[in-house]
């Protein structure tokens, strides 16, 4: 049988495979891997020759770290929920993570509602937009007095 037609796992196991194999299935360097390994995230079974060997149990750890820094969790972060084994503290962990997501989508809101202020602004120099100057001024706060620069004159012509 050739190496294209094998056919899948009996109960969804995998043959063991080495980490340019693992590497290579989810795009990853294998420096990547051994970093992961290295911090504890992996810990690939080894064959007699002291090569790393990847199975079915590798191949979800790895999964669940690429969608876990996709959800924008550190690798610290992983490790650590991976080693929490009191629920109490993955939840902990996880609410503190939910909490500084929330922060970054604020951030990323009103920077969108900044650029899309400058877009449909009809000025030709936003910083003259009241609108702008009202969100400088909130950003400022309320005990500095707000001096938006003027465009040099050179820079009209």
């Amino acid at each position: 049988m050739k190496s294209s037609e094998r056919r899948a796992p009996v109960g969804g196991e995998h043959a063991p495979m080495g980490i340019g194999a693992l590497a290579e299935r989810f795009g990853l360097a294998t420096h990547v891997l051994r970093h992961w390994e290295a911090m504890g995230l992996l810990t690939p079974a080894r064959d007699p020759a002291g090569r790393r060997r990847y199975g079915t149990a590798d191949l979800t750890r790895v999964a669940v770290i690429l969608r876990a820094k996709e959800a924008g969790l550190s690798l610290g972060t992983i490790r650590s929920l991976v080693a929490a084994a009191d629920p109490a503290t993955r939840r902990d962990l996880l609410l503190e993570e939910a909490e500084v997501l929330r922060s970054r989508i604020a951030a990323a809101q009103a920077s969108l509602g900044l650029i899309e202020c400058a877009l449909g602004c009809d000025h030709e120099d936003p910083s003259r937009c009241a609108h702008f100057q009202q969100m400088v001024a909130e950003r400022v706060g309320p005990d500095a007095a707000v001096h938006l620069p003027l465009r040099p004159r050179a820079l009209d012509a």
